[in-house]
């Protein structure tokens, strides 16, 4: 395997962006702890600080990295109830498939919408504070909902998530 690899954000970046080895190294342990402190991370990776800050930088200006963004323990909240809702959007509907995307990623319960090809649709995370809130909000906002011909949820017992370039 090559010691570099091409990356490119989207479809706006006109030119692949080379990344090496520790770049990649870089963006797991920003994946990992994104308050690092530069002198750390630079260790890490094995650089001094200037450089490593460099290419955070750089990395950053490329569009690689586009945020940093703290982890919430939603339960702590009172947010218990996870579910991935499947849903189908009805046939003469189709051409208002990314616009009810839109407005269902806008709910506050809505963590993620995923806009798939093939059936379901639309694939919708959802956080509620219990089961009652998680009907209601199926109920309202896409059982009430025209252009959902169907949704299918699921509950969602653990999250593991795989924080890695």
């Amino acid at each position: 395997m090559s010691d570099s690899l091409w990356a490119v954000q989207g479809e706006s970046l006109p030119n692949p962006v080379r990344v090496d080895s520790t770049d990649l190294a870089i963006l797991s342990a920003l994946q990992a702890d994104a308050r690092i402190a530069n002198n750390i991370l630079a260790a890490q990776v094995g650089l001094a600080p200037s450089t490593c800050l460099g290419r955070v930088k750089a990395l950053a200006k490329a569009g690689i990295i586009t945020g940093y963004h703290a982890q919430i323990n939603e339960a702590l909240l009172g947010v218990d109830v996870n579910a991935m809702i499947s849903v189908v959007v009805a046939a003469n509907a189709r051409d208002r498939l990314l616009s009810s995307a839109r407005t269902l990623q806008a709910l506050p319960e809505v963590k993620d919408v995923f806009v798939l090809g093939g059936s379901p649709d639309l694939l919708v995370r959802v956080a509620t504070r219990s089961i009652d809130d998680l009907r209601g909000f199926v109920a309202a906002h896409l059982g009430a909902n025209r252009v959902f011909s169907s949704t299918q949820t699921s509950i969602i017992f653990e999250h593991l998530r795989r924080n890695n370039v």
